[in-house]
Order: structure tokens, then sequence, then C-alpha cells
């Protein structure tokens, strides 16, 4: 997957690479993200991630490639693949094993190696205003059993899976790209619940897990995203989590928006980097806003 531990994932703006991130590159940049700004068909992204590693050829290359209604690669036409809830109310994981690795295929053919997928949070909120068809459900084991076939299919092809939003978003009530969602779950609910998808992940060799900007008061009193208390003690030692720990993007308002009461962008990278995250998910040359962000369903 290159060499990720301890570095920026950046976006930028428009189909080529600026210039201040082809410095970057030829700097050490460790990382980008790809959303659909930056794609407009197959042979474009390929001459782009091309391009891209073409200053550092150890580049990791990230996009959302979800299924369903959160695709990067091909949002100019609509998904290929059916989405989380379709695979999970068809009650197939070879089925779920089979898409992902169809999905994973794609990606390694247009140059990226890390997907930041599958969602592993629960459907458990009908207020939920950003997970609903994400998820592959409500019922956890049902979650668990396709979370765990999706990681095996994507990372069949040589690409690396990202199992997210760790804890779980899947309770809130709010959208963490336009204000902080408070979930007044327990510790114990957790881990009876939400939990158990992420233990599938991770025993299917999950390569990557992205935090959730979401606060648990009855766990720690910061956001899971900058808590050590999910980041050190749940994930890592108690899970036995090895791999790298991706944060949500940092720009978005429930941590970013030091106006809305947050840490603002540049607290929250150091403060993830004191819990334990290993990869900042974080703007570049021309950061999105947070209605762009929302926009994207990330």
């Amino acid at each position: 997957m290159g060499e990720l531990d301890g570095c920026l994932l950046a976006r930028f703006p428009g189909t080529a690479p600026p210039a201040p991130l082809r410095r970057w590159l030829d700097e050490g940049l460790g990382g980008v993200v790809l959303f659909a700004e930056n794609i407009t068909g197959p042979s474009q992204l390929r001459a782009l991630t091309g391009e891209l590693r073409s200053h550092n050829p150890g580049l990791v290359i990230a996009a959302d490639e979800e299924s369903g209604i959160v695709t990067r690669l091909e949002a100019r036409t609509g998904s290929s693949y059916p989405g989380n809830a379709a695979l999970g109310a068809a009650g197939d994981s070879a089925l779920t094993r089979r898409v992902a690795r169809s999905i994973g295929a794609m990606l390694a053919a247009a140059g990226v190696n890390l997907n930041l997928a599958p969602v592993a949070d629960l459907d458990a909120s009908p207020a939920n205003p950003i997970i609903g068809v994400r998820s592959f459900g409500a019922d956890p084991h049902q979650v668990a059993a396709h979370t765990a076939a999706f990681v095996d299919g994507i990372q069949a092809s040589l690409v690396a899976a990202c199992a997210k939003h760790f804890p779980g978003h899947g309770r809130a009530d709010a959208d963490s790209h336009l204000a902080l969602p408070v979930v007044g779950a327990s510790l114990r609910q957790l881990r009876e619940t939400d939990l158990l998808p992420f233990r599938a992940a991770i025993e299917a060799g999950v390569r990557s897990v992205m935090t959730a900007h979401v606060a648990f008061p009855a766990v720690d009193a910061v956001p899971a995203t900058l808590s050590r208390s999910f980041l050190t003690r749940l994930l890592r030692q108690e899970l036995g989590f090895a791999g790298v720990i991706v944060t949500d993007a940092l720009d978005m308002a429930a941590i970013g928006d030091s106006a809305a009461g947050a840490v603002g962008t540049r607290g929250a990278g150091r403060a993830n980097l004191r819990a334990a995250a290993d990869v900042l998910l974080g703007p570049g040359p021309g950061p999105p806003t947070h209605a762009s962000q929302a926009e994207a369903g990330r």
C-alpha cells in the first residue's frame, strides 16, 4: 500500500495536480485522495495516477469506492455495482465478496491502491442523515459478515481496504460534515453491537480503519477521532488492530470548524496524532467547503 504511516492524505482541485501539490509530492508527501472532481474517465484517471506517481513512486492514492450511491470513479454515470443496503438485503456474503473483488480490480487498473471502504456502520437510526443505505443493515452480525466479505474482496485485488467509521456512525442523528454528532451509547452497548463489524474486519485482515467524528460522552469527553480511549485502548489494545488508522476529513465541521466550537483543523491534526492516528485525511491545495464534503458523502 506504500509508505502510509505518519502522512497526510491530501486532496486537490481539478483533473491534474496543481503546482503546490507537485511540490509537496517531490518533497515526500505520502498520499492523496481523489474525488469525483478529479476524474473524467478511465484513461484520464490512469494518466493522473501515473503523473502523481512520477513524483513519488511509493505514493498512496485513495478514493471512496463504496458501490451504490458513493462512487468516485463512476460518479458521472452512477455506480455499476449494488450498494451495501442491497447487498445486505440479499444475504449472500459470497456475492458481496465478488462485487468487492470487481471493484478492487477496477481500482487497481486505475492506479488507486487504497479504497476508503467498506462502511462498517450499522443502519441504527432512521434519523441518521449520512449512513442509511451505505450500511449493510441494522443487524450487527449481518453487517459484520458483509464487512468481512467486502474486505476480503477488495484486498484480493491488492488494493487496501479501510473499514469506517470507527467506533460507529450509525447511531448518530447528525451529519459530522456539518456538526458534531453526540451518541449516548455506553461502551458495553458499543461492544455488543457497533463494534462487531470492526472486529470482523480486523479478523479479515483489513489494512486500515477510519475514525468517526462522533462524540460518545459516556466513554470519553472528546470525539472518538481525537480519543486515546477509543483509538489506543479500544482499537489498538482491546481489538488488536495493528494496521493504519486514518482520520475522517479534518476540515469537516464536527472537529475542524473552530468557529463552531471545534478544535480547528490544525488542532485536530495534532490531537489525532496524540490519540494514535497514523494518517490525517486533510485538505490540500484548494480545500473543499463543509457543504461540498457533505454532498460528496464521505
